[in-house]
């Protein structure tokens, strides 16, 4: 008689177990899902504009240009801008040449690696630059007439990184852009 009761005891505890366990699995997974896609939802995107674009120095062996990029960001939250990957364009008349690629931060790629982000906080924005060097322009004529010229027109086109909260927790959202300069 002692044998049965405990194996009784012993079948009530393990299903009282598995129905708590069952519980806590299906409140917990329903309820992180919510907030989360109510944050993707209401998030708007960060929008990007071409705030400059310098030609700080020409010569036969190298031309050096200063370009700068505004990211705005029209969030209530804090995002992280992790890559910002560009091609530059200059054009005269209906020619149009790359003038170079180039990117500013990093991804995250370990634990090991550092890497560079830039927090934009909310509905705040911020100046990205970066310097380019075009070695040996004096190869193209075209190209040195567009660099020597007092206004070219630029076109920049590229794609920016960025998590709402952190790098670890959400998703990455990814924004092309294509932006000009008219002379």
């Amino acid at each position: 008689m002692v044998l049965l009761n405990s194996k009784i005891f012993v079948i009530a505890t393990i299903v009282v177990l598995v129905g708590a366990l069952g519980v806590i699995t299906l409140t917990t997974s329903t309820s992180d899902k919510e907030p989360f896609q109510k944050i993707q939802n209401q998030a708007k995107l960060i929008t990007i504009e071409l705030e400059d674009i310098s030609i700080l120095q020409v010569s036969e062996r190298a031309a050096l240009i200063e370009i700068k990029f505004k990211l705005n960001n029209p969030n209530s939250r804090s995002v992280i801008a992790t890559l910002l990957t560009y091609s530059l364009y200059a054009s005269s008349d209906s020619e149009e040449y790359k003038m170079s690629s180039g990117t500013i931060g990093s991804r995250p790629s370990g634990i090991v690696d550092g890497s560079d982000y830039y927090i934009i906080l909310s509905r705040n924005s911020i100046v990205l630059k970066d310097k380019l060097i075009l070695d040996y322009p004096g190869n193209s004529p075209e190209l040195m007439s567009i660099l020597e010229s007092s206004n070219p027109s630029w076109r920049v086109d590229g794609n920016v990184f960025y998590n709402l909260s952190s790098m670890t927790s959400g998703q990455e959202i990814e924004v092309h852009f294509d932006l000009r300069i008219e002379s």
